[in-house]
């Protein structure tokens, strides 16, 4: 108020908004000239990206998800997506792209926090196998959590592997007897030493059985993941850490999951393939795995489920593979193999389930 004068309603001023005379428009842009790249790892909401692969413009971009491909509501991305970008692609430093689309994934490795969380966490996109890491000691081998991991990787339609380390510190005859029958190639790695020379018994075996491939290294911390990538990518120069005295547990060294080409082999034809490092894990939930999936990693006793009661969990007393292996129809193994599966399935409930004990291997 000045002077005499009073404010009143007819004083107000309505700026009118510079941007609403703009048409608003449901129509969004198609992005025809974005770049196809492969995310290689993820920090803090940015994204590094291959670009123009195995190409004399072969590049890394640092790009951030679109605000429309956020808004789309589209899933998170995951090392190994399949992404396409626009902006500054030219890799140069300070340059910063958009993830502007995400390609349909072949496969998608994934977890839960634990057995009832809905939420699943995608740990790495368009792996053809799922290499698990375990020690014969030190830590000592988690049975169990190999076995989660295993079924995690036939639902999500990959190959499984189990890499045993440490075969030079302890006896791997234990936890080679537990994984018999799941029919699972088990690498086993042992350090040696001659003089002043070291090196890694049965790497030429990893190498043979990663050549040409996009794979995952899946384990707890303090197994030797860390090294093994090392010994396979020595540019890698990935941390590597020891085991809690007090816990007897691995020490976290790895912070992200990165992807890394693997360098060509002598005597291995072909592309050398990928590998991908994770941070070490202490659990692995599978709220997110369907029995019935699983079992087509048992092919042998899948044919046998057709009788089963509709909703079959296959681990209760109406189950139809206990007659059908009984009658000798899954061959010798059968047994073996049945006990495989229902051990997995108990992984996945985490307590007994059906009547039968589970597994506290």
């Amino acid at each position: 108020m000045t002077g005499s004068r009073r404010w009143d309603e007819s004083d107000v001023r309505v700026r009118p908004n510079p941007r609403g005379s703009r048409p608003r428009t449901k129509d969004r842009p198609e992005h025809a000239d974005a770049v196809p790249g492969r995310v290689l790892t993820i920090d803090r909401g940015r994204f590094t990206a291959l670009v123009a692969a195995d190409t004399p413009d072969e590049r890394t971009v640092v790009a951030m998800k679109a605000r429309e491909l956020a808004r789309s509501g589209a899933g998170s991305i995951a090392v190994g997506d399949r992404v396409d970008l626009v902006g500054d692609t030219s890799g140069g430093v300070d340059s910063l792209a958009r993830v502007v689309r995400v390609q349909e994934r072949r496969t998608a490795l994934r977890r839960t926090a634990d057995d009832t969380d809905p939420v699943e966490r995608v740990i790495v996109a368009n792996a053809d196998q799922l290499v698990v890491v375990t020690s014969t000691v030190d830590p000592e081998p988690n049975l169990r959590l190999v076995d989660r991991c295993l079924a995690a990787a036939w639902d999500a339609g990959m190959d499984a592997v189990i890499a045993l380390t440490k075969a030079d510190l302890g006896d791997p005859a234990r936890a080679l007897a537990a994984w018999a029958a799941l029919d699972v190639p088990v690498l086993v790695l042992a350090r040696r030493t001659a003089g002043e020379t070291r090196s890694v018994e049965g790497l030429d075996a990893v190498r043979a059985g990663l050549a040409g491939r996009d794979t995952v290294l899946v384990g707890p911390s303090g197994v030797g993941k860390s090294t093994l990538v090392n010994a396979l990518v020595p540019t890698a120069l990935r941390a590597v850490g020891g085991v809690n005295t007090v816990t007897g547990q691995g020490r976290h060294t790895s912070s992200s999951a990165v992807a890394l080409r693997l360098p060509a082999v002598p005597g291995l034809p072909g592309a050398p393939g990928w590998v991908t490092d994770t941070p070490g894990v202490r659990s692995f939930g599978l709220a997110h795995l369907d029995p019935q999936r699983l079992l087509t990693a048992f092919g042998d006793l899948a044919l046998g489920s057709e009788q089963c009661p509709r909703g079959c969990s296959h681990d209760e007393q109406a189950c139809a593979l206990d007659a059908w292996v009984a009658s000798g129809a899954a061959g010798e193994a059968g047994p073996a193999r049945l006990e495989s599966l229902r051990r997995l399935l108990r992984s996945r409930a985490g307590e007994e389930q059906g009547g039968r004990a589970a597994d506290d291997a």
